[in-house]
């Protein structure tokens, strides 16, 4: 038999289908509802209005980021631990005992009120498995699988603190550094290794005993350069010629002669380490090459005379000896473990092993490890605890969005900003300035980026208007910014991202436009005048001060004023044409317009239009697609569905100013700017233009016989004579 489906209930906000989360039944169902019907699929851990540590227990991969499988192991871990997953609604940090089910976390529960000493307490707090948690971090072992040097006494301290130096440490629930178990292993193991290694040294591995070292050092130090010296003197031997030409040459020497030498010169360590001659043994004090001197003196002290005997050359049968005796050496010394354990030294790392300290952290370890199921008790309760306060937060803020459409703050929402008289509430954290750039103007929405900075802090921010005028949002203007902890910042805009914000003000758009344009090109027109006059200004004081009988002085460098241009009667006429021709379509559109008798109010309109339209057509269809999605996109969310910003709810995320409810206003400033008779100026220009229709005839059409204009009435017939 078919199982019926669960009944879900959506509700719309914004233009946005919603699930709806009222009861333990929709929670425990939420694993069927589509993904695709979810409003986020991913939101990060940082840079929102929940506590990190919830969100930490949340995230389960520990990625940052907290996925639709972790929101739902969340429900279904709470859903096993409570009787009735509907008391998740009820909010709080307090969970009264009776309302858990039998199992780990209520018996945790109840060791944790006894060990406060509140044994018969019928409720549990967040304070107070914070407080045990506290407890817990203090004490020796606190079941985190890390032990610190505290913890052991004697030899044992003292063993611990070498794993430290040795293989590093990590941080216990106290915060103190320690070692847990796979640094034990991996330390004993090279311990081992490293001490075998050095029992497997016998008489043969070390003819010289701790010496041996240091005469298979010196060797080594110099056993290319020999080896290469015997070469050359064997190939002489096999050829007479070739002894000269295996001896520095003549030019060699002319060439270093020329330099600043020493025994570091490269020069000169590159030259044979001494002279070739056919069946010639390797001097080791005199006549040899002085960058090769001390490394040979050296091998001499420490191998040769050790090894061979005292004496003052090297021949090329004792070399081959000498490399015998010690090939042992070098083979073993090859074979070394590799480890970090060396720079103990293998008396202590013997010692270490000796005393069996690796039983002994063992034990420390297996008594830290006792205490991890009252711990992790602990911790179930502290989770449950936040996920009883949080947990329906986070929901109505990835599941659906109502807490931002129902304006009770979202979790994103990262406080309010002040500018300009207005409060805008739609304002999110810039964590990646790089990739808010690509996306935020994807929004559709006017977006002001604001440096803000507190008492050395500093944050970024994006701010949504979604009302009122852009007129005077300006990049440099200053603000306050309130974030959600109640702090003000000192807020300053430095990135404006244009967008329409509502379609009153795309309506005034184009009138705003031009007469922006006319100020600017009336500034500019009066600047150049301004800027010629004292020009003029300035040569006319420095001649009229020129001193009689001197030179002149230059003239300045300015720009020499124009020549007067002489009007021509073709000039005026032409001028006379283009003002006849403004007038003329002037006149046919007031005519058109007139001449539409009752109808004029639409040709208006009609006007009205053809320059707003455009501009209002484009805002709406701007505004219809006005969405959060791309600026939570940018934090690092993953947002699943269109949240519209439509233009009814856009309206209620920017306050705009406005006088308190029963506030009396007095009309009269004293301060006021002198007031015109516009209204006058107006109706008179109303009533010349009307005139000036009427006398024309372009108003007969709606007006009776006797009002018609004199133009277009007909003339009386001459009498005939």
């Amino acid at each position: 038999m078919a199982t019926t489906p669960y009944r879900w209930t959506f509700y719309r906000a914004g233009g946005v289908d919603q699930v709806t989360l009222r009861s333990g039944d929709d929670l425990r169902h939420l694993a069927e509802l589509d993904q695709k019907l979810w409003i986020a699929l991913s939101m990060p851990t940082r840079g929102v209005a929940i506590e990190p540590r919830t969100l930490d227990l949340l995230d389960t991969d520990k990625d940052g980021h907290i996925r639709h499988p972790e929101v739902l192991a969340a429900i279904a871990w709470t859903g096993e631990v409570y009787r009735d997953l509907g008391r998740l609604f009820e909010g709080g940090d307090t969970i009264p005992l009776d309302t858990l089910r039998d199992g780990p976390v209520l018996a945790a529960a109840k060791r944790l009120l006894a060990n406060l000493g509140k044994p018969s307490a019928k409720e549990v707090s967040l304070a107070d498995a914070s407080d045990a948690d506290k407890q817990f971090a203090v004490t020796l072992f606190n079941g985190d699988g890390v032990v610190t040097p505290e913890c052991a006494d004697g030899e044992l301290r003292g063993a611990i603190a070498d794993i430290i130096a040795t293989h590093g440490s990590l941080a216990d629930r106290s915060g103190k550094q320690g070692i847990d178990q796979p640094r034990v292993a991996a330390f004993f193991a090279e311990a081992k290794a490293f001490a075998a290694w050095h029992a497997a040294a016998d008489a043969t591995v070390l003819p010289l005993g701790e010496a041996t070292a240091a005469a298979a050092d010196a060797v080594r130090a110099v056993r290319g350069k020999i080896d290469d010296y015997f070469t050359r003197c064997q190939l002489a031997a096999f050829d007479a010629r070739a002894a000269a030409a295996l001896n520095p040459s003549d030019a060699e020497f002319a060439a270093l002669s020329a330099k600043q030498l020493s025994p570091a010169t490269s020069e000169v360590a590159s030259l044979p380490v001494a002279r070739v001659e056919a069946g010639a043994a390797l001097p080791l004090e005199i006549a040899v090459n002085p960058a090769w001197q001390a490394a040979l003196a050296t091998l001499a002290t420490a191998a040769v005379t050790p090894l061979l005997g005292p004496r003052a050359q090297l021949s090329e049968a004792s070399w081959r000896q000498m490399i015998d005796k010690l090939a042992g050496y070098e083979a073993w010394r090859a074979a070394k473990p590799a480890g970090a354990v060396e720079p103990l030294g293998v008396d202590r790392i013997r010692a270490i092993l000796a005393a069996d300290h690796e039983r002994g952290i063992a034990h420390l370890l297996d008594q830290d490890l006792a205490v991890k199921p009252e711990i992790d008790g602990v911790t179930d309760v502290e989770k449950l605890c936040r996920f009883q306060r949080d947990l329906v937060k986070l929901l109505c803020n990835y599941v659906n969005f109502s807490d931002f459409y129902a304006r009770t703050g979202a979790v994103f929402q990262a406080g309010t900003l002040y500018l300009d008289g207005r409060g805008c509430h739609l304002v999110v954290e810039v964590a990646d300035a790089a990739k808010h750039a690509t996306m935020a103007p994807m929004a559709g929405t006017y977006l002001a980026y604001c440096d803000c900075t507190r008492q050395g802090e500093k944050q970024t921010i994006a701010a949504a208007f979604t009302a009122g005028d852009i007129d005077n949002l300006l990049v440099g203007r200053n603000g306050v910014f309130i974030d959600r902890r109640g702090r003000d910042w000192e807020a300053t805009i430095t990135k404006l991202v244009d967008n329409p914000i509502s379609i009153r003000q795309a309506f005034w758009t184009p009138y705003k436009k031009v007469v922006r344009l006319v100020e600017e090109r009336v500034a500019k027109r009066a600047a150049e005048a301004d800027a010629a006059a004292h020009a003029t200004l300035a040569a006319q004081a420095l001649a009229a001060s020129a001193i009689p009988g001197a030179p002149p002085a230059p003239p300045p460098p300015v720009k020499p004023p124009e020549p007067p241009t002489k009007f021509d009667i073709g000039t005026i006429a032409a001028l006379g044409v283009a003002i006849g021709g403004i007038g003329a379509f002037a006149t046919a559109i007031l005519g058109t317009i007139f001449g539409l008798g009752w109808w004029m109010p639409l040709g208006v309109i009609g006007i009205i239009l053809a320059i707003s339209g455009p501009s209002m057509l484009l805002a709406f269809m701007k505004l219809r697609r006005r969405n959060l999605g791309p600026l939570l996109d940018a934090n690092g969310w993953a947002i699943n569905a269109l949240t519209r910003i439509n233009i009814p709810f856009g309206t209620t995320l920017t306050d705009l100013p406005m006088l308190p409810e029963g506030a009396r206003r007095s009309p009269h400033d004293p301060y006021a700017d002198k007031r015109r008779p516009w209204r006058l100026y107006l109706v008179l220009l109303v009533v010349l233009a009307l005139a000036a229709l009427w006398y024309l005839g372009k108003l007969d059409a709606v007006l009776p016989d006797a009002l018609r204009s004199p133009l277009a009435r007909p003339t009386a017939p001459t009498a005939q004579k």
